[in-house]
């Protein structure tokens, strides 16, 4: 075997090596990581004050909002420090805690778009009963059930990661800690961490992709039976952002996790990355507000007692 020094330290490549787009990457980056926690802020917020809004669909809604925010947290405001300075370096506790919290918050939002196709399933499809299905009690026991899930396999692989050995000189190929970029400068062997992301990815990720997506086939079918346009507008309408968020979602996943680790590949997993971590959580906040009505009254009406106020003082 050769002598190899076990390092301690990993060296990040980042978005960019030309030093003319590190600043206009940082400003991009920085504008739109303050949009998306305005966004799920506002989001937020109006569910909140908004008595009308206080419904398990929002109740989900508000905990997206709330995983958005953490979800790009973990990842943008270390890739905006990295921007300003020429050397990415990163210590490897720091960067293995980085990858536990980024992937608990990436299957907790996985989870919970199942947990929001399940509602809506109950919403179209059971209306008159839906209040007893989905009860304040059920809700919380879901999103616990969410957590304790997205905990327990983050865990796993975080351990699994923790006892690899780092002994090479090569870069990340990335902008943050990501298993598949970690496993490619690891000198252990990573055949169990390899056989962790299928089998896991497998098991829970087809279960939980049968769950987002098996209901929407009763509920499309459902729809089509109803006879006012109003009702069915509303339904497609809410329906819609929910698939549009889960189909950007899945797809940027499924391409940087399920697909061979050759090395030619280190444009494509920076850019599929930057879809789920960064404009995914950004995306999201638009896609629901632009289409949910509800909120957008909520929003016309915050504005209009925001003049009021204004006008009286």
């Amino acid at each position: 075997m050769e002598n190899q020094t076990t390092v301690y330290m990993l060296l990040l490549v980042g978005l960019s090596d030309l030093p003319s787009l590190q600043l206009p990457l940082f400003l991009v980056f920085l504008l739109i990581y303050l949009i998306t926690l305005t966004g799920n802020l506002l989001i937020l917020l109006l569910i909140f004050t908004d008595s009308h809004l206080h419904t398990p669909m929002y109740f989900f809604l508000g905990t997206l909002a709330c995983l958005d925010m953490s979800y790009s947290s973990v990842t943008v405001p270390r890739m905006l420090f990295d921007l300003l300075r020429e050397r990415r370096i990163i210590s490897l506790p720091a960067c293995i805690t980085q990858f536990y919290f980024f992937l608990f918050f990436a299957l907790s939002e996985m989870a919970l778009l199942a947990v929001m196709s399940y509602d809506r399933y109950n919403a179209i499809c059971h209306p008159l009963h839906y209040m007893q299905i989905m009860s304040w009690k059920v809700c919380v026991q879901l999103i616990l059930i969410v957590f304790v899930f997205s905990a327990v396999c983050s865990l796993v692989h975080t351990l699994f990661l923790a006892k690899l050995t780092f002994c090479r000189s090569e870069a990340l190929q990335n902008f943050f800690c990501d298993l598949p970029q970690l496993l490619q400068i690891s000198c252990s062997d990573t055949f169990i961490n390899v056989l962790l992301i299928f089998v896991l990815g497998i098991i829970f990720g087809l279960g939980i992709l049968t769950v987002t997506f098996f209901p929407y086939i009763v509920i499309l079918t459902t729809i089509l039976k109803i006879s006012s346009k109003t009702t069915r507008s509303k339904a497609f309408s809410t329906c819609s952002s929910h698939l549009t968020v889960v189909s950007i979602f899945y797809t940027t996943i499924c391409f940087n996790y399920f697909r061979s680790n050759t090395n030619d590949h280190f444009a494509e997993d920076k850019v599929s990355s930057v879809f789920y971590t960064i404009l995914t959580p950004f995306l999201n906040p638009l896609i629901y507000s632009l289409r949910n009505q509800e909120l957008k009254i909520s929003l016309r009406k915050t504005l209009q007692t925001l003049q009021i106020k204004n006008y009286s003082d």
